[in-house]
């Protein structure tokens, strides 16, 4: 992503935590009121900068259409996350995917599914699960989609059920077997909040037709 002066990127910050805010693009008034500035020329210039680097974009002849396309900070990306059997627990960030618009909560993050076992609910091989870390997973509500951690097997994404002391992750693929642990067995890493599909995830999972 190409570099902004100064000025483009004291405009974008202050673009980005406006539509965060109040989701909706201001005014050029606005803009200028919040830049200090008495004329919309340099604003103008700016948002013109902005759009060429591809940090904004705008419907031509239509009001408050502006948006923001990327962000210099997004989600980090923590790893793989099983969606059949299980895997090594994620560690180390190895990406970052920006939805800045959508969750701009600093604690989220994001896993790339591995595996189809939870394709009942939409969620498919090479989908990012957007997730919110789990402060008192004791208050966890039984068929939420979770990120469980199970002792000594690895990370996977499953519908959390617990029943006493017994903690079922039940998959949404008939073809593959719930996991029934101790419930000190299990660490909940991450609540579901959001899933993120890219068009060539779509082409890969859809069915050729003949």
């Amino acid at each position: 992503m190409e570099p902004l002066t100064d000025a483009q990127q004291k405009l974008y910050d202050w673009l980005v935590d406006y539509i965060s805010q109040h989701q909706h693009a201001p005014s050029i008034r606005q803009m200028m009121l919040a830049m200090n500035l008495k004329s919309p020329a340099p604003i103008q210039s700016r948002l013109e900068h902005l759009r060429i680097k591809g940090y904004i974009n705008w419907t031509e002849g239509k009001a408050r259409t502006l948006r923001i396309i990327r962000g210099a900070n997004g989600v980090p990306v923590l790893g793989t996350i099983a969606a059949g059997g299980l895997v090594e627990p994620f560690t180390d960030v190895v990406d970052h995917i920006d939805f800045s618009q959508v969750f701009r909560q600093p604690d989220y993050f994001a896993l790339r599914v591995v595996g189809d076992s939870m394709i009942d609910d939409q969620i498919a091989e090479g989908d990012m699960v957007i997730m919110r870390p789990v402060p008192e997973p004791e208050r966890v509500k039984n068929g939420t989609i979770v990120a469980a951690r199970v002792e000594a097997h690895g990370t996977t994404l499953k519908r959390y059920h617990r029943h006493g002391e017994t903690i079922t992750l039940k998959p949404s693929n008939p073809k593959y077997d719930p996991i029934k642990v101790m419930a000190n067995q299990v660490e909940v890493q991450g609540i579901l909040v959001g899933v993120w599909r890219g068009y060539d995830s779509v082409l890969k999972s859809t069915p050729k037709r003949q």
